[in-house]
């Protein structure tokens, strides 16, 4: 939103601040100011002149030499001008004075021009008379300028030598630009953000006081108003206008639009322009003489519909677009722009003044379906408030009398069914001071929204919102309003009051953080694969026919053949990754991914499918089923139920080697699986070598986590060591034999490590030896030597059921 000063002013006649204090104070205060600009920043010693003789130069037929009188003195300009004469009062730039650059100049003079007095073919020049470009606008604002020479005052243009032209002229102004945010649309308005100046500064506000006379007749008479969809306008205002005449707009209302960037082009289009900026309500104009049966029918376009606006362009319409009417055809489109069969021509006798209020969604939805977006869509869009368009109508009716450009008939068209009121909310300053952490007075609450247009019923403990206010809801809205103008920088820095809330990850994402440590602490580097697969992936695993892992959920839109069904087993992408690496010639890798597979309870689908959170691990290289066996360990360990997890032989997973896999278990509950990657397997995904797998269920592991640990302290007695060699049948897995001897250890077994395997010639045939060292220990003692023997004794004549011996 950009507002000119000088504008503002008519509002808050009493502002006189510098204007960067006044964008310091109006950001405080919440109208943020994004930039400002000062119309005469390039514009310095520039004075009114006039024009007291005028010579042939004696040397240049294209030049004249002036005696220009300024007000203090005369001074002499030479110039090439071909429009000026003698008497004629024109703006002249002085001795070290600045004019702006021409428009193609800016870049190379952005700070403007400096004018020195100099010699012309000889004659002596102290100044320079200006043209409209020179002062820094065009003749877009100022039609009356020449358009090639120096810009003359108007005879009743009042000014005399001396002056300060470019005062004279209007360009000493400053615009500034607002970042006004949605939810404020009465600052969408000249008078909205006056009344926030007027706040800010603890000013008087003087709102515009419209009154119109009138000239007799009814409207009633000259027009009739029916709206069809009252959903999308739920208010249509209008007004007649006899004996109009089309002339120039006055030098106060030119300047006023031109400040804000808008062309003068006559009285009746500068009305509704000044008037759609001071108020923020679009207008609309009809010739009354083009509107068919003297009747307005708003309504809904019909699909297909053509339509021709006011520049000239056809438009096709739909259903949703909403249009005014006539009694025969449509003569506008709501809200953004009128027809080229009802447009206001210098031949208009009788005008129809339109005010409006339609719903915001519906005009930005049909401007953008139609491709035109106009400065009244702009405002539309927004959503405005209903009682806007009757004060609107009228503030252009009372123009229309003062600027004598026509004859307001008596009355008012007003189709409004369902009027809006003002709001009341409950003034709770106690509550207001808790949420902001202030003590503000309960009386300088109520000034502060004294000044914003807000009042205040003691006897009811009331506060009443103008209609225009459509942000104001609740106390915490209030609650804003004060803590804006008492000023955030004043609101002292508290600690907040009340519980906190906590925020932490879940549980699940907590072991998740355990086994990504363990895992990247081995050497795993993590991966993310595609959800989306190949059926294809099924046999390259070689999963049976009737696997039911085949039972995959297919893509309904799938890029490809290869990523047409969602995974229901987690290795393809880990071994698509490990024969990228295996190819790209890196020796030793390790990959780990935490993913989903997703199975489906049945097919077609009638339910969401199961999401199963896998932990997959892969390697080659460096390592063997032992070593990740150690990993899948370790993470077991670290979520505290390591020692009571299992290892079973298995040859069950297809894509596993038979005499090289087992299952992860705790009791009979299945954790994961763990083995070397079947040869045909890597064949098909071209890794030659051993590979190795694991894929653990976090699901299950989630629930038999902990993350409760005991504390022991420091033994306080010697242990005890003991190593066993025996001699064992190759079918007899080391797990079993650990079971063995934690069984018969009991609590004074501390530890068990295996840390010998061997196979050879001093074993028998089909035969291996293992070796194990245990510490032994009590909390409460010094263990004596019988005591451990004892246990030893134990646990071989358990091993020995087993056809187990002690290697001799």
């Amino acid at each position: 939103m950009n507002t000119p000063i000088s504008w503002i002013k008519a509002y808050v006649p009493d502002l006189d601040v510098d204007i960067k204090e006044f964008v310091d104070k109006m950001t405080l205060s919440g109208s943020h100011v994004e930039c400002y600009e000062q119309k005469d920043k390039n514009l310095e010693k520039i004075v009114v002149g006039k024009i007291e003789t005028m010579e042939q130069h004696p040397d240049a037929d294209k030049l004249v030499v002036c005696q220009v009188n300024i007000g203090t003195e005369t001074i002499q300009i030479v110039t090439g001008a071909k429009n000026v004469k003698v008497g004629d009062v024109i703006p002249v730039v002085l001795d070290g004075g600045k004019v702006a650059a021409a428009h193609g100049d800016n870049n190379e003079y952005p700070d403007g021009i400096k004018i020195k007095k100099g010699k012309l073919r000889g004659v002596e020049s102290n100044g320079m008379m200006c043209g409209i470009e020179e002062l820094g606008s065009s003749r877009d604002f100022y039609p009356e300028a020449p358009e090639d020479g120096v810009y003359v005052f108007p005879e009743d243009s009042g000014v005399k030598p001396g002056d300060d032209a470019v005062k004279a002229l209007g360009l000493d102004d400053v615009v500034v630009e607002y970042e006004i945010t949605s939810n404020r649309v009465d600052c969408f308005s000249m008078i909205g953000m006056a009344r926030e100046v007027a706040a800010t500064f603890e000013k008087e506000f003087i709102p515009p006081v419209v009154e119109v006379k009138g000239n007799g007749g009814n409207v009633n008479d000259y027009i009739s108003v029916e709206v069809k969809d009252a959903d999308l306008c739920p208010r249509y205002v209008a007004r007649v206008v006899t004996d109009i005449k089309i002339g120039p707009s006055p030098k106060w209302m030119r300047e006023r639009l031109a400040a804000q960037g808008i062309r003068s082009i006559n009285n009746l289009v500068d009305i509704t322009n000044y008037v759609m900026e001071e108020y923020g309500q679009p207008m609309h104009a009809f010739d009354l003489d083009t509107i068919a049966g003297n009747k307005i029918i708003v309504r809904r376009a019909n699909d297909g519909d053509k339509f021709v606006t006011l520049d000239g362009q056809e438009r096709t319409l739909d259903k949703d677009v909403l249009m005014i009417c006539d009694g025969e055809k449509e003569v506008a489109i709501a809200g953004i722009m009128g027809g080229e069969n009802s447009m206001v021509t210098d031949n208009i006798k009788t005008l129809l003044f339109e005010a409006a209020c339609f719903d915001g969604t519906n005009i930005r939805l049909s401007s953008k379906r139609i491709g035109l977006s106009t400065d009244a869509s702009a405002k539309f869009v927004k959503g405005l408030d209903p009682n806007l368009a009757l004060e609107a109508i009228n503030r252009a009716c009372q123009l229309i009398e003062e600027l004598g450009c026509g004859k307001v008939v008596d009355g008012v068209v007003d189709a409004y069914a369902n009027p809006v009121s003002d709001k009341v909310l409950p003034f709770e300053p106690d509550k207001m001071n808790a949420l902001l952490g202030t003590n503000v007075p309960k009386e300088q609450m109520l000034s502060y929204f004294d000044r914003l247009g807000l009042s205040y019923d003691e006897k009811t403990n009331m506060i009443t919102i103008p209609t225009f206010r459509q942000d104001l809801n609740c106390m915490a809205d209030l609650a804003e309003e004060v803590a804006r103008f008492y000023g955030y920088d004043n609101i002292p820095v508290t600690l907040p009051r009340g519980e906190a809330t906590v925020g932490k990850k879940s549980y699940a994402e907590r072991i998740n953080d355990v086994v990504r440590d363990v895992v990247e602490g081995n050497g795993f580097s993590g991966g993310a694969c595609y959800s989306f697969e190949s059926p294809k992936v099924f046999d390259k695993l070689l999963l049976p026919e009737d696997s039911p892992l085949r039972n995959a959920i297919e893509i309904s839109n799938p890029l490809g053949e290869d990523f047409s069904i969602m995974r229901t087993v987690p290795l393809n992408g880990i071994l698509t990754s490990l024969s990228t690496n295996y190819n790209r010639r890196n020796k030793d890798v390790r990959l780990y991914e935490l993913a989903n597979i997703y199975l489906p309870k049945a097919l077609p689908l009638t339910e969401l499918p199961d999401e199963k959170m896998k932990l997959t691990l892969g390697m080659y290289g460096n390592g063997d089923f032992f070593t990740m066996k150690g990993v899948v360990e370790e993470i077991c360990d670290k979520l505290g139920f390591g020692d009571s997890c299992s290892y079973e032989p298995t040859s069950e997973q297809p894509f596993l080697h038979p005499g090289r896999q087992a299952y992860v278990k705790k009791g009979n509950l299945e954790i994961g699986y763990i083995g070397q990657l079947h040869p045909e397997v890597g064949d098909n995904y071209g890794i030659k070598g051993e590979v190795y797998l694991a894929v653990l269920d976090m699901e299950t592991v989630t629930m038999l986590s902990t993350f409760d640990r005991k504390y022991e302290g420091i033994a306080k007695f010697p242990g005890m060591t003991r190593d066993l060699s025996l001699v064992v049948d190759k079918t007899i897995f080391v797990g079993q034999i650990e079971k063995v001897i934690k069984k018969c250890g009991g609590k004074l077994l501390e530890t068990c490590k295996l840390f010998d395997v061997y196979e050879g010639e001093q074993v028998a045939e089909g035969k291996k030896s293992v070796a194990y060292t245990m510490t032994f220990r009590a909390k409460d003692r010094t263990l004596e030597d019988a005591e451990v023997s004892k246990i030893i004794e134990k646990i071989l004549s358990e091993l020995g059921k087993m056809g187990i011996e002690i290697r001799a």
